[in-house]
């Protein structure tokens, strides 16, 4: 991947990139009619605050992604949990706002829907791209088994579950998908 971006519009616009030397964020400012660099260099805050996710699907979802939902909301100084859950159901949103106050995003498979076995996000337009941003920015996105950059897409509208945010939280998820996985 070379490059990825999202633009948010609300209350002020903003444009968010990478090319592979940092992620930048600029403000549209309308009195000039130009983005401004407001954001240099951002990176995920070392600590996380709070999670999200469509908690709805909960009986759906596979034993590692209810474990570590349990593990977030667990009491514990040293980490500052339990997290907040905070859910716009926006993933751009949600994303932007754990890249600047510490989080993670998850979008996980689910046994819902039959026809979606593997999750509703995209890997190659929604998932991939923001994964190199949160990567970028020293974070990690991931299928909940492994690195989201490292998986070879099968066709172009492939779906694929996700997990990103603050790199140390992403992984946790990953432990006990993975230990859950085994058993």
């Amino acid at each position: 991947m070379v490059c990825a971006g999202y633009v948010l519009y609300g209350p002020s616009s903003m444009l968010v990139y990478t090319t592979g030397q940092g992620v930048h964020g600029f403000t549209y400012d309308p009195s000039i009619g130009e983005f401004i660099l407001t954001h240099e260099n951002l990176k995920f805050p070392k600590l996380c605050k709070c999670y999200s996710a469509n908690e709805s699907y909960w009986d759906w979802w596979d034993k590692g992604t209810r474990e570590f939902i349990q593990w977030v909301r667990q009491s514990d100084k040293a980490t500052g949990r339990p997290f907040t859950a905070r859910y716009v159901g926006s993933l751009v949103s949600d994303f932007h706002r754990n890249l600047l106050y510490g989080g993670v995003f998850l979008y996980p498979k689910d046994s819902k829907d039959p026809k979606l076995p593997f999750g509703k996000l995209r890997l190659l337009y929604e998932c991939a791209p923001l994964s190199f941003i949160a990567e970028q920015a020293g974070g990690k996105g991931s299928t909940g088994e492994g690195n989201m950059l490292d998986f070879v897409p099968k066709d172009i509208h492939q779906r694929v579950p996700l997990f990103i945010g603050n790199k140390t939280e992403v992984e946790k998820a990953e432990e006990l998908i993975k230990h859950h996985n085994k058993q």
